[in-house]
């Protein structure tokens, strides 16, 4: 028979009250503290977390809804985040997207559904122009993404200046048909794609820029097509990390090298950008600063709900390797 509240408060000889103020850290006594909790080990009880969620409005849970989870940057992004909430004595529920703004729309219900404390989010840009039509009932924090201007906090990087240091790299190693390849869901690509389009433009370069799905079969295929064309380009930029491996990919099948056939950049530092060929020059993103400085910006809204919003913008540093130098 499992144990409830009423078996608790027998074995330690108190009312259920107080258990029930004990399990919810509420005012008591550290001797009474004591006791109650030795009745738990004793009767081996476990909370009923729905009815304690129906009781108190909310869960002592965290929503983390990602775009790509088999993107590193995402699972690192996560893995921060469930590191502070660890901390601060919650849990994770956590859901991937795959880009969809449907299954998006079904995760963002279940969350309500779910009473959840609050919400770390990553939308797409479908779900990112709603977002100032919707009320949740509790506070959402965006990262790596934005959203309408003063409706929620957000934490992201500089992505137009770090796009920008990709170009002016690669033209300083003498580059100068530049293309870059995009994610087409994302407000990140697209801000990615204005600092490419600022740079080239102060340089006096043609850009040539193609959006495709941000998965690394997507870019493979695209870069195999265009380096099929008479004319191959100087470098590509990819605007994030599995772009980035569909490109390598591409190269590989293709037998060309970085950087004599072809120069290539791009974003995310992960383990394996170091280790293919002579190095892959990258903007490594503070990740796990993203991820704390997202959950510190969430447990303020949790104290103070009328703060206005806030957007923390964080700074990506230029990781220079192999793959961009100069062949002169």
């Amino acid at each position: 028979m499992v144990a409830g509240i009423k078996d608790v408060a027998q074995k330690a000889g108190v009312s259920a009250a107080t258990v029930s103020r004990v399990l919810g850290k509420g005012p008591v006594s550290q001797e009474l503290r004591d006791r109650v909790e030795a009745a738990i080990r004793a009767t081996g009880y476990r909370p009923n977390l729905s009815a304690r969620r129906l009781r108190s409005q909310h869960s002592q849970t965290i929503g983390l809804i990602v775009s790509d989870i088999r993107n590193p940057f995402f699972t690192a992004l996560s893995r921060s985040v469930e590191d502070e909430a660890y901390r601060a004595e919650m849990r994770v529920i956590l859901c991937n997207t795959d880009e969809n703004p449907e299954r998006e729309a079904m995760y963002l219900r279940l969350m309500q559904e779910e009473r959840i404390t609050g919400l770390i989010y990553a939308p797409t840009r479908v779900a990112a122009e709603r977002l100032s039509r919707t009320d949740f009932g509790f506070p959402v924090v965006l990262v790596d993404r934005t959203g309408p201007v003063g409706r929620h906090d957000s934490v992201v990087i500089d992505n137009l200046q770090a796009s920008m240091s990709l170009v002016e790299h690669l033209v300083a190693t003498g580059r100068r048909r530049i293309v870059g390849l995009f994610g087409n869901t994302s407000s990140t690509a697209i801000e990615r794609h204005a600092g490419y389009l600022a740079a080239m433009s102060q340089n006096g370069l043609t850009p040539e820029a193609v959006f495709v799905s941000p998965n690394a079969e997507a870019a493979t295929v695209e870069i195999t097509r265009m380096l099929g064309e008479a004319s191959r380009p100087d470098a590509i930029i990819a605007s994030n990390g599995l772009i980035l491996l569909g490109i390598v990919k591409a190269l590989k099948a293709l037998h060309l090298e970085m950087p004599d056939d072809i120069a290539v950049a791009g974003f995310d530092n992960e383990s394996w950008s170091e280790l293919i060929g002579p190095g892959l020059t990258v903007i490594e993103q503070p990740i796990s600063e993203i991820g704390r400085t997202a959950m510190s910006l969430l447990f303020d809204r949790l104290k103070a709900p009328g703060l206005a919003p806030r957007k923390v913008m964080l700074s990506g540093s230029l990781v220079e390797r192999g793959s961009t130098a100069s062949t002169a």
